[in-house]
This record gives C-alpha cells, structure tokens and sequence, in this order.
C-alpha cells in the first residue's frame, strides 16, 4: 500500500504539511495523491474512533454480529442477496466469509429488541436465507486498531500518622 495511504489509515486527521515531512514530499504532491485515491474510491472516508461508554449523553447502541446462511442464485452467487442486505440501515458492514456461514453481517440497533426485531422480520425471512446464528457485543476491547481502555480509577485510600 501507498505510503500516504497508510499514514491516512492510522490516522486520517494527518494533515498534508504532516505527511509530506514525513515522507519528505512536497506537500502539493501529497495534496494530488489524496485528491486522486478520493476520486478514484481509494479513500471512502475519514472517521474519529468514538468510545461511547466515556461520553455521559451517548445513546447505548446494541451491535450485533450475524452469521448468514444463504443460497446462492445461479449465474450471480451471493452478490444479489448480499445487497439486498446491505442496503437495510441497520447493516453497517457486510462480508462474505469462509466456513459454515457465507455471510457476516454487522448490524447496530436502539436495544436488544430492534436487533432481535431486524433479524425476525427482515432478515431471516429472505428468500435466500436459509439460517442465522446472532451474537450480541458485550464490550468493545479494542476498535479500528484503538485500544478502549478506560482510565482506572485510583482506588487507594489516602493514609494520614
């Protein structure tokens, strides 16, 4: 991969001045190169990493991760059927993936009900569905190669003589 792309990746706030220093560019050059990989579909988007659990007025939102089992439709594969699925709002990432499932579906939700309520009545029963195993996230970890660690509380008691 492109060096500036890979500067991108880790962090998409870089600013042009940045990255050309340390690739020791001209900062027009890199200027083009990000223009290009924009208009060509290389970079889709830049985004911040946000750890829900530290902002107090965040909505708690439910992600769930849904393994699909589907038929394939002659001539287009799982191309079709996994469009149809992208599509729906609630899908925030679509895969096709080796093993006893063909698809992994990325699906986020108000609460455990409208994860439940999406895979009850708009997912299992496509035509091309022929089963689905959910696995609800518990605790993020680690997101977009960013460690979530919270700050531990320092819990030691102050001793006084």
């Amino acid at each position: 991969m492109d060096e500036i792309l890979e500067i991108l990746e880790k962090d998409g706030r870089a600013s042009v001045e940045d990255i050309a220093k340390m690739l020791r560019k001209k900062p027009q050059d890199v200027k083009n190169a990000i223009k290009k990989y924009e208009k060509e579909g290389a970079i889709l988007k830049y985004k911040a990493v946000i750890n829900k659990d530290l902002i107090k007025d965040s909505e708690s939102e439910i992600r769930a991760l849904i393994e699909v089992n589907i038929v394939p439709q002659k001539d287009l594969g799982f191309e079709k059927i996994a469009e149809r699925i992208y599509s729906f709002p609630e899908v925030t990432s679509c895969y096709l993936i080796s093993g006893t499932y063909d698809l992994l579906v990325v699906v986020e939700g108000k609460n455990l009900h409208t994860v439940s309520n999406f895979v009850a009545e708009k997912l299992s029963c496509l035509e091309n569905v022929r089963g689905t195993a959910t696995h609800f996230l518990l605790k993020k970890y680690k997101e977009d190669g960013v460690i979530l660690k919270q700050k531990p509380e320092n819990k030691r008691i102050a001793i006084s003589y």
